[in-house]
């Protein structure tokens, strides 16, 4: 277990390293500008979607890599993006990592059109090798078999502030509401038969910039949760650490036997795309402390990383690529992501002694096709506390429907 964690780590390091190169590197960054120039967002059957082929390119070294170390993976990690591209000569290419960084770099110039200093660097970055050292990593001995795991990979998650790419973005209480920041790498491992996540890695390629240099540099988190073992990233606490601090308080009256709830600021983050009532109640409960930003990883990145109480997305517009990294993390750390709609449909129905609705990952929705199978329907909402998570739910559901 340890070495499949150790090789999350490092694959999400390459992946983090290329798409900083994309931006870095003056050949491929002129892909961008163009890109930029013709309008983001807009997709083409032609490779003038550079930022989609950063995605592929990523996604395709991380299968590449794992399945160089552990084969038994390979038919098991599931991602969103499709590997073929046609170029402007018509020409159907399927994008893969070739055995030699010359035999990749000519792959590439056959996508990017002839673009062969701009293969030539993106090869050799592809290729290079990244050493990870992390002690706390090294030190987690845990066995499962690998055949019996899944992996779901975001390769570039956000890529409208990918392309944009605003480097001046300031932090409200260390929030990011958009920007490269944004930006995040999520690799998340589940048991096949269960659905149930037991290994996540998030890496942000853009945390932290300099101004003079231009250069840019990343953080990554781990964790994982199996059968009761738990462990994280050295720069993670657990939710239970701070109970000292605990916001949310679950009183019964001592003449009504009525439970009153005392809440002192939840702090969340959503989307600025939420519904009026949504954010009004919202507004009521965190004043200040509400966040509204942008990506879903990033987002529930704000939850693993304590910034947040709760990570809110109430739209079905996020997938299991999405979140079952960070879930697995916050599962290491005392939390987890629930299906916001079921959440309110038990505390409605005064369910509240069920098992939660957590997610999973090993089950498509068949009344979908396509990517929208691997939804998250119904939305998704991200906690570090139990305690807290029941109480904002219970608030929440009381506001919504005055």
């Amino acid at each position: 277990m340890s070495e499949i964690l150790c090789e999350l780590v490092r694959v999400a390091e390459k992946a983090a390293e290329i798409a900083r190169a994309c931006r870095l590197e003056d050949p491929l960054f002129q892909l961008l500008i163009e890109e930029k120039k013709a309008g983001a967002g807009k997709k083409s059957s032609y490779v003038r979607d550079f930022k989609t082929l950063a995605d592929v390119l990523i996604q395709e070294v991380i299968k590449r890599d794992l399945g160089k170390k552990f084969p038994g993976l390979v038919c098991n990690i599931f991602g969103e993006e499709a590997n073929q591209f046609t170029n402007e000569m018509g020409d159907v290419i399927t994008v893969t990592v070739c055995p030699t960084e010359e035999e990749t770099a000519d792959l590439l110039t056959q996508v990017l059109n002839g673009k062969e200093v701009a293969a030539e660097v993106l090869a050799r970055v592809v290729h290079q090798d990244i050493p990870v050292t992390d002690p706390v990593l090294d030190a987690v001995k845990l066995d499962i078999p690998p055949d019996s795991l899944g992996i779901w990979v975001d390769p570039i998650d956000s890529t409208h502030q990918y392309i944009k790419g605003c480097a001046d973005s300031v932090p409200i209480h260390g929030i990011y509401s958009h920007g490269l920041q944004c930006v995040t790498v999520l690799i998340g491992v589940f048991e096949l038969s269960t659905g149930i996540p037991v290994m996540g890695v998030i890496n942000q390629p853009f945390a932290s910039h300099d101004p003079k240099s231009s250069r840019w540099e990343g953080e990554y988190c781990w964790g994982i949760s199996y059968k009761g073992t738990k462990f994280f990233s050295s720069q993670l606490s657990a939710s239970d650490e701070h109970e000292e601090e605990s916001i949310c308080y679950i009183r019964r009256h001592p003449d009504s036997g009525e439970i009153q709830y005392e809440c002192q600021d939840f702090s969340v983050v959503t989307g600025s795309n939420e519904s009026e009532k949504l954010r009004s109640v919202l507004s009521d409960l965190c004043g200040e402390k509400l966040h509204f930003s942008a990506g879903a990883g990033y987002m529930n990145l704000c939850a693993v990383l304590g910034l947040v109480d709760i990570c809110l997305i109430t739209a079905d517009n996020t997938f299991k690529w999405d979140s079952c990294a960070p879930h697995a993390i916050l599962m290491a750390l005392g939390g987890g992501v629930v299906n916001w709609e079921d959440c309110l449909k038990r505390i409605k129905k005064g369910e509240t002694k069920l098992e939660m609705p957590y997610l999973v990952y090993n089950v498509q929705d068949a009344e979908n096709h396509g990517a929208s199978k691997w939804a998250n329907k119904g939305g998704l909402l991200a906690f570090r506390n139990k305690e807290h998570l029941e109480v904002f739910l219970s608030l929440v559901s009381e506001k919504l429907d005055q």
